[in-house]
């Protein structure tokens, strides 16, 4: 697998849960890149969703720092992927992904920077918004993991 992949927040949060169903996968993925084998990207903007949604998690896990943990958590992810920022280019793309697509304006930024830096979009499922679209999506390089042989 000599891939270049975009995650989306829903693919990263799935390795912060123990139990659930895509663990492994994204656990592959992260060694994968770590052997150099895969490039990961991740967006400022998923970035910002993943600070959220992990201290949300780690809260109700009842950690006692879930700020510090989802902290942690970035920096971790950071050695895995690498963080892409928003530029102009970026930025119109998505907008005109939205207008497109009309699917949640982050998923618009995971698919834009993957455009950028030739990479394949990567989520975690087919999201509800999603299901009319699944043809155009896949057919612009869209991938979703629960569809993936790692």
């Amino acid at each position: 697998m000599n891939d270049k992949l975009v995650l989306d927040t829903s693919v990263i949060v799935e390795y912060i849960v123990l139990r659930s169903r895509y663990r492994s996968k994204v656990a592959k993925l992260f060694n994968l890149a770590l052997a150099g084998k895969i490039e990961l990207y991740v967006s400022v903007v998923t970035l910002s969703e993943l600070m959220y949604v992990a201290s949300r998690i780690y809260q109700v896990a009842g950690l006692h720092d879930p700020n510090g943990e989802a902290l942690d958590f970035i920096e971790w992810i950071k050695r895995r992927c690498k963080v892409m920022n928003v530029n102009e280019a970026i930025a119109l793309r998505a907008g005109e992904n939205r207008k497109r697509l009309h699917i949640a304006l982050p998923d618009c930024y995971v698919i834009a920077t993957a455009e950028f830096v030739k990479a394949k979009p990567l989520f975690r499922s087919v999201e509800k918004e999603m299901k009319s679209i699944v043809t155009e999506l896949k057919g612009i390089g869209v991938r979703f993991l629960e569809e993936m042989e790692i």
